[in-house]
């Protein structure tokens, strides 16, 4: 079986303020932090131990150093991410509240990542590719977007797993439908869709569970997964359903808490040997072990600020787990 995790899409660099419960126009200190939620699901299932890397593009500048030295550090291979000095690397401003919950204001008119063309996505990018995960960020009409249906066939036809974690942001789109279109576009192409609970209304015109999975499975999809924050996570098949209860934690900051759900349930799915033709069919004894593992890594990252950074090691959730059991 192929062992890689590839990630497609931004990745850019988070404002973080230092103080919380403020509005964006009145925080006065920021701490930067390389993220993106492509780069973030790599880097999750890069400390999780696995082989994972990312296709995007970055400035020729200070921020996209930054971002490629991050990654690189933590273990995500940088082998597919492109520089470019038409357009400088992202970047995203956060407000906090006092409960870590999070509001963005994005620089990115234009931005590196977008510009990414589709010729620089050659079938030699996935010949060990396990997964290809990608969001809805860089689905907004440019070559990025391209690139993504590129990726998504010479993914497919290496036999990879498609994820999909639309991972709605609003205020990057010129129209709220827009992004609801975009979504609904790449909806087929995906065999595995992850969506906040959140989101549900605004992409499905519903939060009735059935109605979503109508959708979701005759777009073609095979699993669907569902975040609920602090109340847990669910799993769905054509066939089945389990839950996981939220892990109670102090969060810090919630900035990549879904990533790092998705980032260690595709690592929890290639550990368990899930073959994308078996993504509809996986035991509901291993599929709750997946599930509530990747709760309980999304947990542990928001009692810590910012998202890669904040992400645990194998040995760090290990003794994680652990210390709630005793």
């Amino acid at each position: 079986m192929k062992k890689e995790i590839i990630t497609i899409g931004e990745a850019l660099i988070d404002f973080i303020p230092q103080q919380k419960g403020k509005e964006l126009k009145d925080v006065e200190g920021f701490v930067r932090r390389a993220g993106g939620a492509p780069a973030n699901v790599a880097a999750a299932a890069a400390k999780l131990g696995a082989r994972s890397s990312v296709i995007t593009q970055v400035g020729k500048d200070a921020f996209g150093d930054y971002i490629v030295e991050t990654l690189r550090r933590v273990g995500v291979g940088t082998d597919k991410i492109f520089r470019t000095a038409q357009a400088n690397t992202a970047l995203a401003f956060v407000s906090l509240t006092e409960t870590g919950e999070r509001s963005f204001s994005f620089y990115r008119k234009p931005c590196a990542d977008l510009l990414l063309s589709a010729d620089k996505i050659q079938p030699g990018l996935f010949a060990d590719c396990y997964a290809l995960h990608f969001c809805s960020v860089d689905l907004i009409e440019s070559p990025m977007k391209h690139s993504h249906r590129k990726a998504i066939a010479l993914a497919k036809e290496a036999g990879a797993v498609i994820s999909f974690d639309p991972n709605v942001r609003l205020p990057l789109f010129d129209q709220p439908e827009d992004c609801r279109r975009a979504v609904l576009e790449f909806l087929p192409y995906a065999d595995i869709v992850k969506v906040s609970d959140d989101e549900l209304q605004f992409l499905f015109g519903s939060e009735d569970i059935e109605t979503v999975k109508q959708t979701v499975f005759g777009a073609g999809a095979r699993m669907l997964v569902l975040t609920r924050g602090a109340a847990g996570s669910a799993a769905y098949t054509q066939d089945s359903a389990v839950t996981a209860a939220g892990i109670p934690v102090q969060a810090v900051d919630t900035t990549g808490a879904g990533d790092s759900h998705i980032g260690a349930f595709l690592v929890g799915l290639l550990q368990e040997g899930v073959a994308a033709e078996k993504i509809g069919s996986v035991p509901e004894k291993a599929l709750r072990r997946i599930l509530e593992f990747a709760g309980t890594y999304s947990a542990y990252t928001t009692t810590k600020p910012g998202a890669i950074e904040a992400m645990a090691t194998r040995a760090e959730i290990k003794a994680f787990i652990q210390m709630r059991n005793e």
